[in-house]
């Protein structure tokens, strides 16, 4: 092997080191802050300086920007978030993937190995699962400096081999060049650290200058937003309007510092003669700059893709239809509205049973995303009717009333059966699918008999709920006693078959029996509310 090439299979390897190694971290930081990140998310709201510092918080926890923004997406897809809430989310979190640069902007490559070495006998020794993550994080901080170090003595080769020093060359020449080969290289490897960190080691070696690296900063920052972009396709307009903003946003801000560059490098210059703490130094400063440039426009820039990025018409957002503040003024119309929404609630429910029994019967993922996208919609309409009515207790005389409790209750109802369905039935038709197998066809009757009491049960309940019909209430309530019994028989049923030795009944036993166990759980939940119009509840 000739020495150019030695050299250049150390470049590789150092950016295979590097990236796994920035995986690992990401990896067993989420596995310590899994629980942690759920709580920030609920931190976001209307507070831009909250939502900055949530988006920094978020970052550094994940160990990528590109993370955060895919998990946006993911919250705008279903509906959970809008764009203005998110904004200073974006913002925060491009100033806290500032922090992995600062790390290893100091002079710790040559540690990297023994670090490595640490961590992996802390992690083969340690018996608790907390050690064991901790453990798996320094791994992975060791992977990285040791990364660095093999792509700083790959980077000796570029001075030795003509056609790469010429490119280089041409890049010095060409700054808008270095920025598109610097986007292009971060979007494919889906790290700005990772390419931060050769344009280190690229600088160390005067292959490029410290200028040169600012350019391929500019450019790693816009190029993270690559896995955003492709990760919005298929979502939703919102998760669109997430991904361009986040584009948008380090575009225009990469466009409103490189004309100040040169300034900026001999500032760099001044006060650093270590080009490693010069370049992170200059990643930070120039996010920071970005945030405070564009934190007095967070509105207008939410207001303006909330315009550009318009919902198709099948993607039209998804809300209440008849909760109005105004209708606190009259509480009986506050609660009629309220009725009415849980019972736009149930519609979507009861559909979502009705579709659970084609999962089953065959493998069709349009009705297995409906039906995710419908339970996406029960928790949205929980949460607005659920703030509806404390907001109407808190203003109301007396606070909550038993009226205002037992709609609460049944709604949480609803959402329960629900989540039943989404990840319970559909879970156990996956599993079904997957292992390819079949239920008896004794067995198949029966789910099906069940699946219809389960969906009659389930209309009658909100007939029963809109009209408060006391007779309504006791037919459901015996219906529902008699489908224990039909499940009891059932279960007998399927134990005769299993010790008949029938192969597709020992195959889906498991799935069989959980199904009778999960459609019961359903009918439970609708019926819950009829017990408060029984004439003994009312007296």
């Amino acid at each position: 092997m000739s020495a150019s090439h030695a050299f250049l299979t150390y470049l590789f390897s150092g950016l295979a080191f590097f990236m796994y190694g920035s995986i690992m971290v990401s990896d067993y930081l989420q596995k310590i802050v899994g629980n942690r990140v759920r709580e920030l998310m609920g931190k976001i709201s209307q507070n831009n300086f909250l939502s900055i510092l949530v988006g920094i918080a978020l970052t550094v926890c994940l160990q990528s920007s590109g993370a955060v923004t895919m998990l946006l997406i993911g919250l705008g897809s279903a509906n959970v978030i809008t764009l203005n809430q998110v904004m200073g989310v974006i913002i925060g979190s491009s100033i806290g993937t500032t922090v992995t640069v600062q790390l290893i902007s100091y002079n710790v490559a040559q540690y990297g190995l023994p670090i490595f070495t640490l961590g992996f006998l802390g992690y083969f020794t340690a018996k608790k699962l907390i050690v064991k993550n901790w453990m798996g994080i320094v791994m992975g901080f060791g992977l990285i400096f040791f990364g660095l170090e093999y792509m700083g003595k790959g980077t000796e080769a570029i001075n030795h081999i003509s056609i790469l020093k010429e490119i280089f060359v041409k890049l010095s020449k060409e700054p808008i060049l270095t920025i598109v080969a610097s986007m292009i290289f971060t979007a494919f490897i889906h790290s700005s650290a990772v390419t931060i960190g050769l344009a280190m080691t690229l600088t160390t070696q005067n292959v490029i200058t410290l200028q040169d690296a600012i350019y391929w900063v500019y450019g790693a920052n816009i190029g993270t937003t690559a896995t955003g972009i492709m990760g919005a396709v298929g979502g939703n307009f919102i998760g669109r309007q997430v991904a361009w903003a986040n584009f948008f946003y380090k575009f225009l801000s990469v466009g409103l510092l490189v004309p100040f560059t040169g300034i900026f490098v001999r500032f760099l210059d001044h006060i650093h003669d270590n080009m490693f703490r010069a370049i992170a130094d200059a990643h930070t400063i120039y996010n920071i700059l970005a945030a405070i440039a564009f934190y007095p426009l967070i509105n207008v820039g939410a207001s303006m893709f909330e315009r550009l990025i318009q919902p198709a018409p099948h993607e039209r957002k998804f809300g209440v239809k008849y909760l109005d503040r105004s209708n606190y003024q009259d509480s009986a119309l506050a609660m009629a509205y309220a009725r009415r929404e849980i019972l736009r609630m149930g519609d979507i429910v009861v559909n979502m049973i009705k579709d659970s029994i084609n999962v089953l019967d065959h493998e069709d993922h349009e009705i297995m995303d409906n039906t995710k996208e419908n339970d996406n919609k029960v928790d949205l309409l929980m949460r607005e009717i659920k703030l509806y009515l404390v907001k109407y207790a808190n203003e109301a005389v007396g606070g909550i009333d038993q009226v205002v409790f037992n709609l609460i209750s049944v709604a949480s109802d609803l959402e329960a059966a629900a989540d039943v369905i989404d990840n319970n039935i559909l879970e156990l038709a996956r599993k079904k699918n997957a292992l390819k197998v079949d239920f008896s066809k004794e067995g198949w009757e029966e789910i099906k008999q069940f699946h219809a009491m389960t969906v009659e049960i389930a209309t009658i309940s909100m007939s029963c709920f809109e009209m408060q019909d006391p007779t309504l209430a006791q037919k459901l309530i015996d219906m529902k006693r008699r489908m224990r019994k039909k499940e009891k028989e059932f279960r007998e049923h399927h134990i005769e078959r299993l010790n008949k030795g029938l192969k597709q009944t020992i195959n889906t036993s498991a799935i069989h029996l959980d199904l009778l166990a999960d459609f019961r759980r359903v009918v439970g939940l609708f019926c819950n509310h009829a017990y408060d119009y029984l004439p003994e509840k009312r007296t």
